[in-house]
This record gives C-alpha cells, structure tokens and sequence, in this order.
C-alpha cells in the first residue's frame, strides 16, 4: 500500500486494519506510553471548558484527553470501528461517525485538531473540501491545530497551499507537537491555523 493510501483504501485492502490500530494504541496505553501531546498542545491554546473538534478523532486518544483536561469534546472520524473503540476507551465526550469531506454538524467549535496524519488519509482529490469543512466547523477567532508527516504523500508546501486556499491563515509553524520550530529540514509539521 502506498504512503499517500486513503483511510479507505487501507481498510479496503486489509479489512483487519482498524482493528490492528484500535489494538496498537490500546498496547501503548497499556504500556504507559504518553499518548497525550497532541492534546497538550490544544489545550494550552484554549480556555478551559471550550468546545473542541476532535477531526479524525479514530480511537479517541486526544480527543479523550483533552475531555479529562476539561474541554467539551465532539470527535468525528470515517470508521465506525475507531469511533466503536473511542466510545468504549473513552467516555465523555460526543463520538460520531462522520466523513471529514462532507460532515456538517450543524455547529461551530472554539478549536479543532487534527492529528495522527489524518490528512493525508483524505484522498487527495478531496483534501481542499475536508478543509473547507473544517473551517466551516470553527468559531471566529478560533484556531485548528493540524499535523503531519512528511512521509504521508502530502508535501508540506502543497498543504500550505491548499489551507489558504481554502481559507486558512497561519499563525505558527511548528515541527513537533512540543513547540520545536519548524524549518526547511523538518520531516513533520504541526500547523496552528485560523481563518485568514
């Protein structure tokens, strides 16, 4: 399988998939792993009690987090077999089952996140509407925390691209989840965005 698959080609070669990474971050719970920079990250952008889109929220780690840290949470992802696996791991928060390119919760949050590559398990024909929709789910003033490999298939300057085309302005470019600057050599990148 290619690195720039959709999550649905993944899961349509191997039916298996979702389940083996329920499992995976369920081993790495176990083993006491720390799961929860992402959400770290949010959290330090937001007051507490905000409304939080969790968007490819797959098993619920960040968005589960985050609800412990005391945000209202309502996470969103494509597989009913993560969504299942978030609602059993991590009760509180408002888990859906809903397709980034085409949802419409009829609501709008005071942040978002977006991590664990999701993206670039949108098609890629279909990353600028996924984008679209995520905006259409932001309060004004409120901000999208989003990242990514460099592996995935989707190069950064094309997502930069496709993010203020779609709307977005950049507010910080960082290459890790714990603040390190991004640079011209940084294999990861995490986008904190607002609407331009």
């Amino acid at each position: 399988m290619e690195d720039n698959a959709s999550w649905a080609e993944i899961v349509a070669a191997d039916p298996d998939h979702s389940q083996w990474y329920v499992d995976r971050f369920r081993g790495l719970a176990a083993e006491g792993a720390d799961l929860d920079g992402e959400a770290r990250l949010v959290d330090a952008l937001l007051p507490r009690g905000s409304r939080v889109l969790d968007a490819g929220c797959g098993p619920g780690r960040v968005g589960g987090a985050l609800h412990r840290a005391g945000h209202v949470v309502t996470g969103v992802d494509g597989d009913p077999v993560l969504v299942a696996a978030a609602e059993v791991d991590h009760p509180g928060p408002r888990w859906l089952v809903e397709d980034l390119t085409t949802f419409d919760l009829g609501e709008t949050f005071d942040g978002i996140v977006c991590a664990g590559n999701v993206i670039t398990f949108v098609h890629p024909t279909s990353r600028r509407t996924a984008l679209t929709r995520l905006l259409a789910h932001l309060e004004p003033g409120g901000r999208m925390a989003i990242g990514f490999g460099d592996h995935r298939g989707y190069g950064f300057d094309e997502f930069r691209a496709d993010a203020a085309a779609t709307g977005w302005a950049e507010d910080v470019l960082l290459s890790t989840w714990d603040l390190r600057p991004f640079t011209a050599e940084s294999d990861f990148l995490v986008a904190l965005l607002r609407p331009a």
